[in-house]
This record gives structure tokens, sequence and C-alpha cells, in this order.
């Protein structure tokens, strides 16, 4: 690696921190981009090389992660949503669905012993929620690189 990369490496770390830091802020690109001394385009295309999704998903990534701790400790749907930092709890609950596979309420509802037994953690790694094809991108053929 050339030493202007380690440097868009260490600027990428300081937003993805701030993003991991302050989940629950209003946070926008250009804020995040701010942080990591880029334009807000430049930023976005170097976040998602870096690690694989643009900054406003892993934003919202670790907004339903927290969310998901939330709703196992009893939280009603509505108060994890805002508690995270999302204003709609139409979008909260749809982008829930997408990255966890079930509803808010649902996941709420059901027993969650097996998570509660394991170490922090381990528990944190293994109910990371990740993003699912939609069954359009399913069907969709690979495109040659």
């Amino acid at each position: 690696m050339t030493p202007q990369e380690i440097e868009t490496l260490a600027c990428l770390r300081r937003a993805r921190d701030l993003i991991d830091r302050d989940y629950a802020l209003p946070l926008d690109v250009p804020t995040m981009a701010q942080s990591a001394l880029m334009s807000p385009a430049h930023f976005s295309r170097r976040f998602r090389a870096a690690y694989g999704e643009t900054p406003y998903n892993y934003l919202m990534t670790r907004r339903i992660e927290r969310a998901m701790l939330l709703l196992r400790e009893g939280m009603s749907v509505t108060d994890a949503c805002m508690t995270v930092g999302c204003t709609s709890l139409g979008s909260f609950s749809s982008r829930f669905t997408e990255l966890v596979g079930e509803t808010p309420t649902s996941y709420r509802g059901r027993p969650h012993d097996a998570v509660k037994a394991m170490p922090p953690l381990t528990a944190m790694a293994l109910t990371r929620p990740a993003r699912r094809p939609s069954r359009i991108e399913e069907a969709r053929p690979a495109r040659a690189s």
C-alpha cells in the first residue's frame, strides 16, 4: 500500500468511527465526508470501495443492529426506532425487515434465550444484520467485469 492509500483508509476509518459512535444523531453523507476530509461524492465512492456498502447503508445497519438489542430487551418498536435515530417508523420497519428477515414486531415478540446466554461479543457477531438480496436481485444475472 502506498502512503496515500494508508492515509485514505485512516480518513475512512475516522468516518466509520463517527458512524459507530454517533449513529443515533442525525448524520448525513456531507457530515460523514467532512470527518474524512473528503468531498461527499469522493467519500461515498471510497467508503463503498473500502467497506463494501455505502455510508448510508452502513449507518442504517448500525442503527438496526442497535434496535435489535433494544427490541430483545423489550423496548417498543416505536421507542427503539426513535432511540436509534430513525425518524420514520415506516422506513425503519422496511429497512429492519430487509436486513433481519422479519418485522420488528415479530422479532421483539419471539424468545431470544440463546442470545442472552452468549457472551456479548459473540452475540453481537452472530446477530449482526446483513442485507439480503431482493428477489429482483436474485433473478438478475451477474454482470461480467
